[in-house]
């Protein structure tokens, strides 16, 4: 099959009254424009005590307030770092007519805190619905640290945890009843699990779903130290489940310390393939389903290490932090935190990837900072620094989201508080930024728009985080189709 032509379920897009999303990819490529974008914003480690807030973001250019934040809801604790976030109900609830997409489902890393925030009564204006405590989390669960959050057809939410309260490495799933937001158990059967969690997507054709490993929690929270490599305490597996039983069936191991981070399956709901970023190694790994039933990974993009003098370790990797494809399943888009650029790869071949777009936006190797790159396979000088609107960037990209046509890709440059800190100090100073791409999906190619910044350095409560983004209708990193 190629990519892009999707065979419609038999039911598909017939419902007469139909519930949240759309029928599929390419009807949700139709869609309206993004005109606002959830935005969670951190103030942990910055030295400002107050707490974390959701930013309602203005993105529509026809908007007198366009790249400006219209809206903070601030959580009721301190502390939290929000991180990321899903919904009550997605794509993959389509053909149900009593589902609707109104709560966003807001997980906080560091206190195990959830927040269910009411976006449909003021889609502007959003408000906490309900708080799940964390000791919820802990004694049903025996989890914590809760990660990312995906809706369920069955009217479940599912939430990936990094570790157990007291945390150690431990992968498991958090289910939530999707209209009490009570917390439920765990989503997993068996005694076998993963040693660590992180991210995860579903592909409920193919029976499967699989989740990825960043670290111990214990050791991540304080950020990164180059003696924990070889010592296990960064992951290196793609786990694999049995979707109908919920057992840990399979470990893909892509390389000790590799770190595999965001992992997202082809958008076809047949598909049976999709890709996955490794943040240590720096690699792309393609994720397939063999002829035996199995799954197996190759890799198949290597972003070279620079070697450099002024820095925390001789060589920098390219820290590939976010993923995504789009929803027609024709291009691939990664952030390298470290290196400062955003690429495209044409993924028509998706074994063979094709480098079709790439700018530079900040990160650590521009010309004039601290870091001299002594070799580099890739560039013959150092970029120059990333200036916008008179502001020189702070920070590399990092989060990214993109519109529903993909003609628009939104940046954001802070990773998580604590790793800010080492990497990006002049972040927790200076605050981060929103950027927005635009994006050439004939031939492709990706250019600045210099008319969109949102600089989080000029929040009334101080330079603040700016994390992962979200549309209120849905997007290709919170929707799954069955």
């Amino acid at each position: 099959m190629e990519v892009g032509s999707f065979p419609p379920k038999s039911d598909a897009g017939k419902c007469g009254s139909c519930g949240p999303g759309y029928a599929s990819p390419l009807e949700a490529m139709k869609g309206p424009r993004e005109k606002i974008i959830y935005v969670p914003c951190i103030y942990r480690n910055t030295g400002k005590g107050i707490p974390d807030f959701l930013a309602t973001v203005d993105v529509d250019p026809e908007s007198p307030s366009y790249s400006q934040v219209v809206h903070r809801l601030p959580m009721p604790n301190v502390g939290d770092e929000l991180h990321h976030s899903g919904w009550n109900a997605c794509s993959s609830c389509h053909g149900d007519p009593g589902k609707s997409r109104d709560f966003l489902i807001l997980p906080a890393l560091v206190s195990s805190r959830i927040y269910v925030v009411d976006v449909a009564t003021e889609p502007r204006a959003p408000r906490i619905h309900k708080v799940v405590n964390p000791e919820d989390v802990f004694w049903k669960c025996g989890l914590g640290y809760p990660h990312t959050s995906h809706c369920l057809g069955s009217g479940e939410v599912m939430i990936s945890a990094l570790g157990d309260p007291a945390g150690n490495g431990k992968g498991g799933f958090i289910l939530l009843d999707a209209e009490s937001f009570e917390v439920k158990g765990t989503w997993e059967e068996g005694d076998e699990v993963p040693p660590m969690g992180y991210n995860f997507w579903y592909q409920p054709r193919h029976n499967v779903l699989i989740s990825t490993e960043w670290g111990v929690p214990k050791f991540l929270g304080y950020g990164f130290d180059p003696s924990d490599l070889g010592k296990g305490r960064y992951g290196r597996r793609l786990n694999v489940w049995d979707w109908s039983s919920r057992r840990y069936i399979q470990a893909i191991d892509v390389g000790e310390d590799s770190a595999p981070l965001e992992i997202r399956f082809l958008h076809d709901p047949d598909a049976s393939q999709g890709f996955v970023g490794c943040t240590i190694s720096s690699a792309i790994h393609r994720f397939y389903k063999t002829q035996d039933g199995a799954w197996a990974a190759q890799k198949v993009i290597q972003v070279p290490s620079k070697k450099v003098e002024g820095w925390l370790l001789p060589e920098m990797p390219g820290f590939i932090t976010d993923i995504l494809i789009s929803l027609d399943d024709r291009f691939l888009y990664f952030s390298n935190w470290l290196h400062g650029d955003v690429r495209q790869y044409d993924i028509s071949d998706p074994k063979n990837p094709k480098l079709v777009g790439q700018v530079f936006v900040g990160g650590s190797v521009a010309k004039g900072g601290l870091v001299r790159v002594c070799e580099d396979e890739e560039l013959q000088s150092q970029p120059e620094p990333f200036v916008i609107q008179g502001r020189k960037v702070p920070g590399g990209p990092q989060m990214l989201q993109l519109s529903l046509d993909g003609r628009r890709l939104y940046v954001s440059t802070s990773l998580y508080s604590a790793w800010d800190r080492l990497f990006y100090p002049e972040l927790l100073r200076e605050g981060s930024v929103l950027l927005q791409l635009d994006v050439d999906t004939e031939r492709g190619g990706l250019a600045v728009n210099p008319k969109f910044l949102l600089d989080f350095g000029k929040e009334p409560g101080g330079p603040c985080l700016a994390h992962e983004m979200r549309y209120p209708g849905g997007d290709c990193t919170s929707d799954i189709w069955l």
